[in-house]
């Protein structure tokens, strides 16, 4: 975390965050360091994560405090953490998008790290309950048309439901239940607030679980993308059980234990950015 001056608040403030959880605890010293901020910046950071009950300040730093379930952060305060980990979950579940394929992208900022990867993959029809997932996709056309070209062969038919927008720019609720509901995929792409044994899939907003619910129902094949921070996370509703998920997509930070502990569940583990062992050849 080198050269972060310019950095928007809100993403050095995901930095700070992550650094306290992954570390158990930071001094300020550290983090003026690794940010190249002045020390006033980074206790003006502290200050306001504090505020928002995500740390608690010590004498000379921060270490993390129990989230409440039902938290939820916004999509801003989430972006910037385990990104290179996202980027490898995101390639690896992009090769199980075949083109002309009817697919769901459901909110949360890992789907929009796949979205990216999405984005060459010809002729997919993508129903998604996220605006910034489906800006994605917006983006792109609008950046093709700007330049003079004919619209792409293969570009993707994008599809945003209606609903209620939650801190993480997800549409959730009667509407976009309605919709989901009435559609049929071949491959759904879920992120998760948390994944555990015993909770299954968990979010903190209990709209978003009802909505989760139908898009799992409505899909053939149903492809979790949660980097390993979310192992282990109970959030306020369950919407779904391991039994119901097909693959799980994380990262090469899935704790040995966790590891252990899926070889025995029925979801298919796939850990992405790591070379296959010998016998999986």
């Amino acid at each position: 975390m080198s050269d972060n001056q310019n950095l928007l608040a809100e993403q050095r403030r995901a930095l700070i965050l992550d650094e306290v959880r992954r570390r158990g605890g930071v001094r300020v010293n550290e983090l003026t360091r690794k940010l190249s901020v002045s020390d006033m910046t980074v206790r003006r950071d502290l200050d306001a994560l504090a505020r928002q009950g995500m740390v608690e300040k010590v004498h000379g730093g921060a270490v993390p405090v129990s989230e409440p379930s039902a938290h939820e952060p916004g999509f801003e305060a989430k972006s910037g953490l385990e990104l290179s980990a996202k980027e490898d979950i995101a390639k690896a579940a992009a090769q199980m998008a075949a083109p002309g394929s009817a697919i769901a992208l459901a909110g949360g900022t890992t789907a929009f790290a796949l979205a990216q990867q999405l984005l060459d993959v010809p002729d997919l029809t993508v129903v998604t309950n996220s605006v910034r997932v489906a800006d994605v996709f917006y983006t792109a056309q609008r950046a093709a048309a700007s330049g003079g070209a004919a619209p792409r062969a293969g570009a993707a038919t994008v599809v945003l439901t209606g609903g209620v927008r939650t801190p993480s720019d997800t549409l959730v609720g009667p509407v976009a239940d309605a919709a989901i509901r009435s559609l049929h995929f071949d491959v759904l792409f879920l992120g998760v607030h948390g994944i555990s044994v015993e909770a299954g899939l968990s979010t903190p907003n209990l709209a978003e679980a009802e909505t989760n619910r139908h898009f799992v129902r409505s899909a053939r094949r149903v492809v979790v993308v949660a980097d390993h921070t979310k192992w282990g996370t109970v959030g306020l509703s369950s919407f779904a059980t391991l039994d119901e998920v097909d693959v799980l997509v994380t990262d090469a930070g899935l704790p040995t234990e966790a590891r252990a502990e899926f070889a025995e569940l029925p979801p298919e583990l796939v850990v992405a950015g790591e070379l296959p062992e010998d016998g999986d050849l």
